[in-house]
Order: C-alpha cells, then sequence, then structure tokens
C-alpha cells in the first residue's frame, strides 16, 4: 500500500502556512510504517515539540491504474474516507529552509491515521463537508468544493508518476486551520454528522 499525500490544494491553508500557490500539486509520501494502527494513541515523537494536526479527505484506490485521463478518474475510487496527516511543523521549516525533503517531518511512524470509509455514492463529491474538533471544539471545517484539485484530477495527475494500485490511499490536502497538539487532546474527525475517527494524543 502507498500513501500519496497532496500539499497546498486548500487555498486558506497556503495563506495560514505563508507559502506560495503552486502551479501544479505538491505529492508527497509516506510508507506504510506512518499508519497509526487502529484504536491506538498517536504519541508525539521525541524528536518534535510543534505536532500540528492535518485532517484530509482519503481516497482508496480499487484498481490498477497508470496515466488515467480524468474523464475515467472516477472508476478507480468506491470509497471516501478521513484522515489527519500529522507534521512535526517545526522540522518541516528546518528542511524546507535548506531546500531538503519533508519525509522526516511527514511520514514518521504514525503519523497517518486512516479512518473508516464509505461508499462515495453515499455523498455530494463535489461538497463533501469535514470538521476536526479537538476536545470538542472544532479546529477545522472544510469543503472538497475548495479544493484547487478535485479527486478526479488529482488521481489523473498522480498517475502520470505512479502506478496507482489496489488499497493505495490518496490524501487529498487540508484545510485551514491546523494547529498543535498536546498530551491528552482528543481529536476526532466527521464527515457530516457521522465521526470516522478518534484518536487520543499522549
Amino acid at each position: 500500500m502507498k500513501i500519496i499525500c497532496i500539499g497546498r490544494n486548500y487555498t486558506k491553508h497556503i495563506e495560514e502556512l505563508e507559502n506560495e500557490r503552486p502551479d501544479e500539486p505538491v505529492v508527497f509520501m509516506k510508507p506504510d510504517s506512518a499508519v497509526l494502527l487502529k484504536n491506538n494513541p498517536f504519541i508525539i515523537p521525541p524528536f518534535s515539540d510543534d505536532i500540528h494536526y492535518e485532517v484530509e479527505i482519503l481516497v482508496k484506490i480499487n484498481r490498477i491504474g497508470k496515466f488515467i485521463d480524468k474523464k475515467f478518474a472516477h472508476k478507480y475510487y468506491d470509497e471516501i474516507g478521513l484522515g489527519i496527516d500529522f507534521t512535526a511543523r517545526d522540522l518541516q521549516g528546518k528542511l524546507k529552509e535548506k531546500g531538503l525533503p519533508w519525509e522526516k517531518a511527514k511520514a514518521f511512524d504514525g503519523s497517518a491515521v486512516i479512518g473508516k470509509f464509505c461508499r462515495k455514492s453515499e455523498l455530494d463529491l463535489e461538497s463533501i463537508q469535514f470538521q476536526l474538533t479537538k476536545n470538542g471544539e472544532v479546529v477545522q471545517d472544510g469543503n472538497s468544493s475548495h479544493m484547487l484539485w478535485k479527486i478526479d484530477e488529482l488521481i489523473s495527475y498522480i498517475s502520470e508518476y505512479f502506478t496507482l494500485k489496489i488499497g493505495d490511499v490518496i490524501f487529498t490536502g487540508t484545510p485551514a486551520g491546523v494547529g498543535r497538539v498536546k498530551p491528552n487532546d482528543i481529536l476526532v474527525g466527521s464527515i457530516g454528522k457521522e465521526d470516522f475517527f478518534r484518536v487520543k494524543v499522549k
């Protein structure tokens, strides 16, 4: 399983981190060891003092594809989920300053929360409303309509560079509102009124 992540896909998130708006999707990867095992807490790693949550809509690939035309991309997934891309923001800042890859800040063990999935037929893909609460307070409130690149565009673009395989998961980017986690925080992600994951921070 590959975890393929998209950065800078929501304008307000780009602005809050003072990044440049990209001309094409920003793609990075996480290894399968980044997946936080179900029902396990997220443990803040010792190499960072500034771990941020980033809630994201997930897409699970259901067939093998390469050079997928955008008009056929909808055939390559049946399920939509929700997850968190945990980011060591302090470490990422240092790596970016030196022009180095982000993997140490983005792909460390436990950095990928993959919640449950639902059938895409249950959702309006053009307007998926999703939220993240921290200790009961809404901290991120996003909608897929605000994506710079929509799901089918992302699948087409990614498949130019990487063969997509059954079970691969795409993290489609995070909206504004990212922030720091602390021990004992409770993070709950939802689509509409349905919870898709719950994570305790230690």
